[in-house]
């Protein structure tokens, strides 16, 4: 499915960043940056214009190849990783900055990635994520068609609760973000640090 959403000539989600990783850039540290299933690279290359070493993740090529496009574009150098999450380990107290942008996948999996992350993180490194909840499904903007796949406040609270959280919210925005993601969306946003 992904490799077909990807093979347009346009970016699928567009070229510029997610709206809540630039609103709270601010707040994160420096060093190294993971960004989860991060598709054709738009959050992953905004984060090496501002001086990252970030390392892209997806399940898709052909996200990928145009993520190293558009990083060469812009002038700047980003890792790829091709693997599903299922088959990636999150290396532990390795990553100053985890992102997670519209990363939805089965709850179950979502348990083991999430765990993984609060792990991975180093001492005072921050997890970034903005996803869809459930009341998405009565908008038709964007997301998975499953609620499986969502998340609320109230299930990343339980995921994360090593952290300490800067930031926890669910609220309805409007989002414009290429193709895909356009118009009025219910989201959860969580900015979270590793004590």
């Amino acid at each position: 499915m992904w490799d077909q959403r990807y093979s347009n000539e346009t970016y699928a989600y567009g070229t510029e960043p997610n709206d809540f990783l630039v609103a709270m850039y601010n707040k994160l540290p420096t060093g190294k940056a993971l960004c989860l299933a991060e598709g054709e690279g738009r959050n992953a290359v905004w984060l090496a214009q501002q001086g990252l070493e970030v390392t892209a993740v997806d399940s898709s090529g052909v996200g990928l190849q145009k993520a190293k496009k558009l990083a060469k574009n812009c002038g700047v150098k980003i890792n790829t990783v091709h693997t599903d999450l299922a088959d990636f380990e999150i290396k532990a107290k390795h990553w100053d900055i985890i992102v997670s942008i519209f990363c939805h996948i089965p709850s179950k999996l979502r348990h083991i990635v999430h765990s993984q992350c609060v792990r991975g993180l180093r001492t005072g490194g921050m997890i970034l994520l903005e996803a869809y909840t459930p009341i998405q499904l009565s908008y038709n903007s964007g997301g998975p068609s499953s609620a499986d796949l969502m998340m609320d406040v109230q299930s990343l609270s339980d995921e994360f609760a090593d952290l300490k959280f800067i930031h926890l919210q669910e609220h309805v925005r409007k989002i414009h973000e290429g193709e895909f993601h356009k118009g009025t969306g219910a989201v959860v946003q969580v900015l979270a640090k590793k004590p």
